[in-house]
């Protein structure tokens, strides 16, 4: 905590910085239920590599905004982190196993926080990489033409136009956050 607490007091902007990375992250779940509002509605699912594909990046993103909620370590981010850690418990066989060692000990305490902070940077680059996975079957099965017109005479082929267009969609999020 008093590395957040330096950077925001003492780096010039510091305070912005951290401001942008909790808000982007609530905008970016923003644009994500878009995107899946915007799947629904066209019928994406149908394309289940794609799909499923996403499902996984969503699950992913969650886990990755839980531990960052958990970071801040004050009475909302302790018993946050108790409560849903704790569900983990009821699965089968593995539960009080996978509890104990996400908790490094019998309860919430420093080394709970050292390993959420830890899959806080981490799960990101997996991310990313399942991210790539994402766009590389959506480039393979193709976007949904929500008008239903033959638009085979304007199609261009994926390298190199789509891949310079998601690299410098990539360096815009990745620069920005």
């Amino acid at each position: 905590f008093s590395s957040i607490a330096n950077i925001c007091r003492d780096v010039q902007y510091g305070w912005l910085l951290r401001t942008m990375h909790a808000n982007g992250a609530s905008m970016f779940f923003i644009c994500i239920y878009l995107h899946i509002g915007r799947g629904l509605f066209y019928g994406s699912y149908f394309y289940k590599e794609t799909w499923n594909i996403g499902v996984v990046l969503l699950f992913l993103l969650m886990a990755t905004a839980f531990m960052g909620y958990i970071l801040p370590w004050g009475q909302m981010s302790f018993w946050g982190a108790t409560v849903i850690t704790s569900l983990l418990s009821t699965t089968p066989y593995i539960g009080q196993t996978l509890v104990e060692w996400l908790w490094g000990g019998f309860s919430v305490d420093n080394p709970t926080l050292t390993r959420f902070f830890t899959l806080h940077f981490t799960l990101p680059f997996v991310l990313a990489g399942v991210s790539m996975l994402h766009l590389l079957m959506l480039h393979e099965t193709g976007s949904n033409n929500p008008l239903g017109l033959n638009s085979n005479m304007d199609k261009i082929p994926f390298h190199p136009y789509f891949i310079y267009k998601d690299l410098f969609g990539v360096a815009i999020t990745i620069t920005l956050f």
